[in-house]
This record gives C-alpha cells, structure tokens and sequence, in this order.
C-alpha cells in the first residue's frame, strides 16, 4: 500500500533539491498528480495532502471525478484528446496539455465561445519523432501556433507538452526535453499575438528530475505518487 503523504513529500522534496542544483525557484515547478485509475478517495487523500493539480488522460474519466470532487482541485487534461470529447470537459479544465491539430482547435474554440471562457492550452510536440507518441513534428509547431494565435480567439496556448520514450538512454531524454525548450525558445522569439511559452509540461515518474534540470515548469507524476496501476480496472 502506498504512503500517499509520504510520497508527496518525498516528491516535493525532490523537486526542491533539483531545483536548486539547476539554479531554479522549486515555485516554478509545477507538480501535477496523474490520477489515471485512482479511485476518487485517494484522490481526496492526495488533496488533504497538499495537491492542489490533477491530470487525468480520459475526458469521461475527468468528468466522472470532477462531479465528485468538484473545484478541490484544478483540472488538466493530459492524455490525446478526440474532438467529440471535448464537450466533456470544456468548461471544467484549467489546462489542455495536448493540442495537436487543427480540427482540435476548431472544437475547442467553437465549445469555448459558446461558454464565454478562454481555454488555456499546450501545443503537444513530439520531439522524439516516436510513430507511437501523439503531437506535432517540431517542424509544423510553429506555423500551427501561428494559426491558433489568428483563427482561434478563445484559445490562449500557454506553452508546450512533450513526452520522452520509456526506454532509452539519460542522454537521449535530455535531448528530447532541451528539444522542447529551444523550440519554446524559437517561439517565443516570433512574438506571436497573443502566445505565450511560459509553461513547458515535460517528465514523468521515471525522468522528471531530468525534466526539470532541462526547464519543465510542469512534471505529471502518477506512479511515484499512487503505486503502480492497475490498467485491468
């Protein structure tokens, strides 16, 4: 059974002495709980605790959780997001991570309209150029921010969203996260209306420290969090 006070604070710990190695404020650093499969008492176990940002990958399941627990919390979607589920979730989200195509967009900000809020989002990218991962080619992001930044008023892209592979080398998942950087960086020298690269969500369990010694203002953290999941439920 996972000690979930115990591992929240041997996280933020964590992230407080990487932080300070790399020269960075550790309140720069987001931690947000990925609650993929936690059942919602543990959720609320995790709130009591300190919590105060959750991410779930499924819409059906955000919706399902914040019916319950409401505005304990602030809510991100992280997972791919299909254009027919963005109802579920358009007026309970603090943050898209994963926008990734223009017909995203298009439903995001029509949704958006319809309910007088601006939705804050992340450009997902996928860096590692994996066939598997979701997101754009580093290549397409910026004429896709540019678009979103004229067509789209009621979208506001706040930055960048990457994910590394599970199975390579230190050296390569540093290059991916310093990839997402430079490429903010690239972005944030167009000075595009309206478009801001303040936050880069990047690092999970397994290379969050990695993620933050190369920038990440965000690191969505599950399994150091919650134990290993149960994907049978």
């Amino acid at each position: 059974m996972t000690n979930i006070k115990e591992s929240i604070e041997n996280i933020r710990k964590s992230i407080v002495e990487v932080c300070q190695k790399s020269g960075r404020n550790p309140d720069d650093v987001m931690l947000l709980a990925v609650t993929k499969t936690v059942d919602v008492d543990i959720i609320e176990d995790a709130i009591n605790y300190g919590i105060t940002q959750v991410g779930e990958n499924k819409p059906q399941e955000l919706k399902r959780k914040y019916e319950i627990l409401g505005d304990k919390v602030k809510w991100h979607q992280i997972g791919s997001l299909q254009s027919n589920k963005v109802k579920y979730i358009i007026d309970k989200v603090e943050l898209i991570h994963s926008l990734d195509r223009v017909s995203l967009a298009e439903e995001i900000d029509a949704r958006a309209k319809n309910i007088g809020r601006t939705i804050n989002c992340l450009v997902q990218v996928n860096i590692s150029g994996e066939e598997s991962k979701h997101g754009l080619d580093p290549d397409e992001a910026v004429e896709f921010i540019k678009k979103c930044s004229k067509n789209y008023k009621n979208i506001k892209i706040k930055g960048l969203m990457t994910m590394a592979p599970y199975d390579v080398e230190e050296d390569e998942i540093r290059k991916i996260f310093r990839g997402l950087k430079n490429l903010s960086i690239k972005i944030e020298n167009e000075k595009i209306h309206n478009i801001d690269m303040t936050e880069l969500s990047m690092g999970m369990s397994g290379d969050y420290k990695i993620a933050i010694e190369e920038g990440a203002t965000i690191v969505r953290i599950g399994t150091s969090l919650f134990g290993k999941r149960n994907y049978n439920v």
